[in-house]
């Protein structure tokens, strides 16, 4: 570490800092990210300006314990301030792109209160993200605390917009399971609202009038800390806000609990002129470590799944031996049985389909309850995961039967109790190298790189609601133009989709929902949607009910990436995006506005006069595989209908 002396970049100041408080202003390693840190009124406070334009205006720090409110009466330490420079490669091969680079300058700010050292906060100060966290002392004889609350918050600037997910009341919904973070979107409201009045949930989209876009969220929560979301105020201003009490029916604190010295999670600020820094960041795996070595090397990639089609009938021997067979043929590494296996198939008869899965290449994922005593879900295996030893007993018996995976559903809450549960189920089965999924669940904070053994989470209105609700198909083009800007802007999404069924029933016949999008649109939300592990909701009736070309696209399709980069679009009316797996681009395209979607693009990842395969739609959703030729300009001209999509590969 090095200490350096602080000027003032004028240029760079926000505006709405007041000049006269003690401040101490650094900027990232290009000069266009410019945070300023002030105790003016004895009240800890920030700023943050991009190219000279506010994008967070001052806005409150601080924290209230049951030690101290250290909220007000805080002074900024004089002097200088500790400046580390980050410049830092590492690999992850389960988030958006594999290699990535944390280059950022991370300044440490000293906060006191009537001449003790109380915290510090610690901003990472990079090219197009922020983050910043509290690193709390000991105060004397005291070596812990709770955090009662935080007064952390987002000013935004006036004429900001809003696109937003409302969090829910707990323990509301199907058999009293929420939260379970499914809520639908709100776009392009104005600031001052709080959701159905319990905020909003991680991560938060704002666009900045016409200055830009502002994507707020955290990383790094663990079992030392909870999860929080935001509250919405009417002037504009966002604070933190930690689980609403009633979560795990009650149960555990909403404050949580720290060590002193301790720290608090991460919470990040990703801005951007365009959406490109918003969609590419890679900031929630930039600031965190891996806690512990994978025991194994683990396996990834494409699965089936019969519940989403056949619902808890379908979980029997022999749809499941069925299923192993489709997987098999269409070269996927594994299949996921839901719910009731329990009951509906037993463990003697499971240890014989993994037996078979085995011989085809095929790995078994097994479903399981996470339910103690937070909710009513009755689905079984229950009691087994929320309990250590039970837990480990089933882990030692999956391991032996050669289970690759699990899917843990029905969660609680976001208090530091739940926390430690998700932690405590990744650790025990990373070492008996089993990979963890998780539905009926909180967002991932960072959990790839900080849990090997994580695959996924659902946390967004997923595949299932296709089934349940006609609406939601209806809406299914509308969403999906929502979730690369947000959801899955942040860490792996279980979504479960991309199915070739007209109609989601076992026999592909005219009942239940009806899927408005269109095949083409199927295949682009396969690599849309980013998740190392992908159970696409494919029947074994596809291999002959749906069009040979998607067939053969989703046998090949991988579900690792390389690389990503952001193309064209709008939260809830387009997207366009690349994804590369190898020397492999696939750009892909969906339109969820009622009018013909017609984009003149450059695509600077396929060389001139390149041939790349071409996958559209006409105007009745009809789709096609043909060559297209790339233009001297590396231009392509797309036509995209409602509910349709595009594809390009090479």
């Amino acid at each position: 570490m090095m200490k350096n002396t602080l000027g003032i970049i004028v240029a760079g100041l926000c505006l709405s800092m007041p000049a006269f408080a003690l401040e101490k202003t650094f900027n990232s390693p290009d000069g266009k990210m410019v945070v300023t840190v002030s105790d003016e009124g004895g009240k800890p406070s920030y700023c943050v300006s991009y190219n000279g334009v506010e994008f967070i205006q001052n806005s409150p720090l601080g924290l209230k314990t049951n030690i101290g409110d250290f909220t007000q009466g805080m002074n900024l330490k004089d002097g200088d301030v500790i400046v580390k420079q980050i410049d830092e490669d590492y690999t992850v091969p389960t988030i958006k792109q594999r290699r990535a680079n944390y280059l950022a300058n991370e300044v440490t700010y000293t906060f006191e209160k009537e001449g003790k050292v109380i915290f510090d906060v610690v901003f990472s100060i990079g090219n197009n993200d922020v983050a910043f966290k509290y690193r709390m002392y000991p105060q004397r004889q005291t070596l812990s605390c709770i955090v009662e609350s935080e007064s952390t918050g987002f000013m935004m600037p006036q004429g900001t917009t809003t696109f937003l997910c409302p969090q829910v009341k707990p323990m509301g919904g199907f058999a009293r399971t929420y939260p379970s973070y499914e809520t639908g979107y709100t776009l392009d409201e104005p600031v001052g609202k709080n959701g159905w009045g319990e905020g909003y949930t991680f991560p938060c989209l704002f666009k900045n009038n016409d200055k830009g876009w502002i994507l707020i969220s955290e990383t790094g929560v663990s079992s030392a800390y909870c999860a929080s979301r935001l509250m919405g105020h009417k002037d504009g201003l966002y604070t933190i806000g930690y689980p609403q009490p009633e979560e795990n029916n009650g149960n555990g604190t909403v404050a949580p609990g720290i060590p002193l010295p301790g720290e608090t999670p991460w919470r990040t600020i990703t801005i951007g002129e365009t959406l490109a820094p918003i969609v590419e960041t890679t900031v929630p795996f930039d600031l965190v470590k891996p806690l512990y070595e994978p025991s194994q090397e683990y396996v990834y990639g494409r699965g089936s799944w019969s519940w989403i089609i056949g619902m808890d009938g379908a979980t029997n021997y022999d749809e499941q031996k069925r299923y192993i067979d489709f997987s098999a043929a269409m070269g996927y590494e594994s299949i996921l049985i839901d719910a009731l296996w329990d009951t509906q198939i037993g463990r003697e008869r499971i240890k014989e389909l993994a037996e078979y899965g085995a011989k085809k290449g095929v790995g078994i994922y097994l479903w399981y309850n996470s339910n103690g005593y937070w909710n009513d879900a009755p689905q079984g295996p229950r009691g087994i995961m929320d309990n250590t030893i039970a837990r480990r007993k089933e882990m030692k018996w999956m391991q032996s039967i050669g289970i690759r995976g699990i899917k843990v559903d029905f969660f609680g809450g976001d208090k530091q109790v739940t926390m430690k549960l998700y932690e405590d189920i990744l650790a025990d089965a990373n070492d008996y190298g089993i990979l963890c999924i998780f539905h009926g669940c909180t967002l991932p904070r960072g959990w790839e790189r900080m849990y090997p053994n994580y695959a996924s989470s659902e946390a967004v209105l997923a595949s299932e609601n296709l089934h349940f609700s006609q609406g939601n198909c209806d809406n299914e083009a509308f969403n999906a133009c929502i979730h690369p800007f947000i959801r899955n802007v942040v860490g792996s999404m279980d979504f479960g989709g991309s199915t070739l069924n007209k109609f989601y029933n076992a026999n592909n016949g005219p009942r239940g929902s009806k899927r408005k999008t269109s095949d083409v649109f199927a295949l682009a939300t396969a690599v849309l949607f980013q998740s190392p592990v992908q159970h696409f909701a494919m029947a074994p009736n596809n291999l002959t009910d749906a069009p040979e070309w998607a067939i053969n696209f989703m046998k090949q399709v991988p579900t690792l990436w390389d690389e990503v980069r952001f193309i064209d679009g709008y939260p809830g009316k387009y997207v366009v995006m690349a994804r590369r797996h190898g020397n492999k681009w696939f750009v892909v395209a969906i339109n969820g506005q009622k009018e013909t979607l017609k984009l003149k693009l450059k695509l600077p990842m396929f060389a001139a006069g390149e041939t790349v395969q071409y996958y559209s739609d006409d105007k009745d959703l009809n789709g096609s595989l043909k060559p297209l030729k790339i233009n001297k300009k590396q231009e392509v001209t797309l036509t995209i209908p409602f509910n349709g999509g595009v594809v390009l590969e090479k």
